[in-house]
C-alpha cells in the first residue's frame, strides 16, 4: 500500500477552555483567603480595577477645616461663685499630672504622651522622629523555649566553658523539649571531653520546665517525678516498664513493682498528671481562625435565612471613567490593545466573582434544605448525601458542586462546618430510609461513652444498632471505633478496672 498525502474533512465536538472559563473555574474552588490574595494581585496588575470601598466610607469622612462643628467648643471662665468648686477639683488635676509624669517616666523616659495626642500620632510609624521604635514594634509576644532556657543558662551556670557547651545543647533541643544528637560531635567541635558535655546536660536538666533536656520519654517522666520528690523505687520500676503500662497489663505491673492494685492506680494517676512534652508550653502556634463563607440564621417564622458573608467577599469595580480618559489619550495601536485587554479582563473578573457568589449561595441553600433535620435536631438526624443529589436538584454538574464545597465553611446555629461535612455515605437500614455514616459514628460514640458496669463489645454494639434499624457489620463498627481513637472493649475493661 502506497503512502501519500491527502486531505480529509472531519466534524466533531470538543470543549474549548477559554481563558475566561479557566479563570471562573479557578475562582470557584478557591478559599476566601486564596481569593483575597488573587484579587489583590489583580488590583496591582490591572489599572482599570479598583476596590469598592463605598460601604466602608459611611460617616467616617472628616469635617472640613473651616467647619464650625470641627472646632472644639468654647469654655467660659468660671464665675466667682464657681471658684470654690474649681479649687476643690485642683487635687484631682494634680493627681492626673502626677500620673502622667509617672507614666512617662516608667514608659519612655520623660515623654508624657498621655496629654499630647500629636505625640502619639508621631509614634505610630516603625521608627519615630525621636529614634524610638514605633508602637507596632513594641507589641508583646510569648517567650520562646530557647529564650527561656538561655535566660536560665546566664543565671545558673557561671563557668564560661560550660555556658558555651550549654548554648550548643540548647540549640539541639526540639520543640517538645527533648534533646537529640551525638554528644561526642559537640565535644569534638568544642575541643572538650564527652564527659563534660554529659555533665552539662545534667545541669541543664534542672532547668524549667521540668523534664526538659530529656533524651527519651522515660527520662522526661523521671525528671518530673524527681522534681516532685516522687521517684521512689516502685515508681522507678514503673518508669522502666512503660511498654507494660502502654499495654495496660496491670497484673504484670503489680508483680514487677511489688504493689497492689490501689497503689498501682495511684502511681498511674501521677504519671498521667505529668507532661510528656514539656517544651510545647512555649512556641505555641497562633490558632487559625476560620472565616465562614456562608451565614445561616433562623427567621422568626422558623425558616432558614442563607446569606453570604460580606466580609469574605472581595469587592472590585471597573473604573469606566478612567478607561474612557486613557483610551482617548492612547497614541498607538499597542497601547489601545493593552487597554482593551485590561478592560476585558477586569469585566470578566467582576462577572466571575458574581457568578462564584451566586453558585455558592445556590448550593448552600440546597444543602440547608436537605439537611434541615441535622440543623434543627443534631448530628443523629444527618441524612446521607452525595454530590449527585445536590447537582441534580440545582441542575449543575457534580464537578461544579465539588468545587463549590471545597474549602468553604458555613456558620450554623450548631457551629461552623465545612460544606463537605454535610456529604456522608449511606448505611443500609433494616427498614425505612438509610442512615448517614456520620450519624452512625455519633451513635457508636454515645453508646461507648454511656457505658457503666457493662463494657460493650463490637458484637454487642452491632446488636444494639440492629434493634434500632441500622444494618451494620462488626468490622464496620471496629473501623469507625478505631477512626475515633476509641480503644477496644478489652482495653476499656482494663482501664475501668484500674480506673486509668
Amino acid at each position: 500500500m502506497a503512502l501519500m498525502p491527502r486531505l480529509d474533512l472531519r466534524q466533531g465536538q470538543a470543549l474549548v477552555m477559554t481563558p475566561q472559563l479557566q479563570q471562573a473555574i479557578k475562582l470557584l474552588q478557591m478559599s476566601s483567603l486564596e481569593l483575597s490574595a488573587y484579587v489583590e494581585s489583580e488590583l496591582e496588575q490591572n489599572p482599570l480595577l479598583e476596590r469598592d470601598e463605598a460601604s466602608e466610607d459611611g460617616a467616617a469622612d472628616e469635617a472640613p477645616a473651616g467647619d464650625a462643628a470641627a472646632e472644639p467648643p468654647a469654655v467660659d471662665a468660671p464665675s466667682p461663685d464657681d471658684r470654690r468648686d474649681v479649687e476643690a477639683g485642683a487635687d484631682a488635676a494634680d493627681a492626673a499630672e502626677t500620673w502622667h509624669e509617672e507614666a512617662g517616666r516608667e514608659g519612655e523616659g520623660n515623654l508624657d504622651y498621655a496629654g499630647d495626642p500629636e505625640a502619639w500620632r508621631t509614634r505610630t510609624s516603625a521608627v519615630a522622629a525621636d529614634g524610638l521604635p514605633g508602637l507596632d514594634q513594641t507589641l508583646t509576644r510569648p517567650i520562646s523555649l530557647r529564650e527561656h532556657l538561655l535566660e536560665q543558662l546566664a543565671v545558673e551556670i557561671h563557668d564560661p566553658a560550660d555556658r558555651v557547651i550549654g548554648s550548643h545543647l540548647i540549640d539541639m533541643v526540639d520543640e517538645a523539649g527533648y534533646i537529640a544528637g551525638d554528644f561526642a560531635a559537640i565535644a569534638e567541635l568544642l575541643s572538650c571531653d564527652t564527659a563534660r558535655v554529659e555533665k552539662t546536660v545534667v545541669l541543664l536538666q534542672r532547668f524549667d520546665p521540668p523534664g526538659v533536656f530529656a533524651r527519651n520519654l522515660a527520662e522526661c517522666l523521671a525528671l518530673q517525678l524527681k522534681e516532685r520528690d516522687r521517684f521512689d523505687p516502685a515508681m522507678r520500676t514503673l518508669i522502666e516498664n512503660l511498654p507494660l503500662l502502654a499495654k495496660r497489663d496491670a497484673q504484670q505491673l503489680m508483680r514487677v513493682c511489688r504493689v497492689d492494685a490501689a497503689d498501682l492506680a495511684q502511681m498511674v494517676a501521677e504519671i498521667k498528671a505529668l507532661n510528656p512534652k514539656p517544651g510545647l508550653a512555649f512556641d505555641k502556634a497562633a490558632p487559625e481562625v476560620v472565616v465562614p463563607d456562608v451565614l445561616l440564621r433562623v427567621l422568626p417564622n422558623g425558616s432558614w435565612a442563607v446569606e453570604l458573608n460580606s466580609d469574605s467577599l472581595p469587592r472590585v469595580l471597573v473604573n469606566n471613567r478612567y478607561y474612557a480618559e486613557v483610551s482617548d489619550a492612547a497614541k498607538n495601536k499597542r497601547e489601545k490593545e493593552y487597554l482593551s485587554e485590561r478592560y476585558q479582563s477586569a469585566n470578566w473578573l467582576v462577572k466571575a466573582l458574581h457568578q462564584r457568589a451566586t453558585t455558592i449561595l445556590k448550593v448552600s441553600r440546597e444543602i440547608v434544605r436537605q439537611q434541615d433535620g441535622f440543623l434543627r435536631h443534631g448530628v443523629q438526624h444527618l441524612k446521607p448525601l452525595v454530590l449527585r443529589d445536590i447537582a441534580t436538584a440545582i441542575e449543575m454538574h457534580e464537578s461544579t458542586v465539588s468545587r463549590v464545597t471545597t474549602n468553604k465553611y458555613m456558620l450554623t446555629p450548631r457551629g461552623i462546618y465545612e460544606l463537605k461535612y454535610f456529604f456522608t455515605s449511606a448505611i443500609a437500614a433494616a427498614s425505612g430510609e438509610a442512615h448517614s455514616a456520620e450519624a452512625v459514628r455519633f451513635r457508636i460514640r454515645s453508646l461507648i461513652e454511656a457505658e457503666s458496669s457493662e463494657i460493650l463489645s463490637d458484637d454487642r454494639i452491632v446488636e444494639i444498632l440492629m434493634k434500632e434499624g441500622i444494618d451494620i457489620a462488626r468490622r464496620t463498627v471496629a473501623k469507625y471505633r478505631e477512626a475515633m481513637n476509641i480503644p477496644s472493649s478489652v482495653r476499656r475493661r482494663r482501664e475501668k478496672a484500674l480506673q486509668f
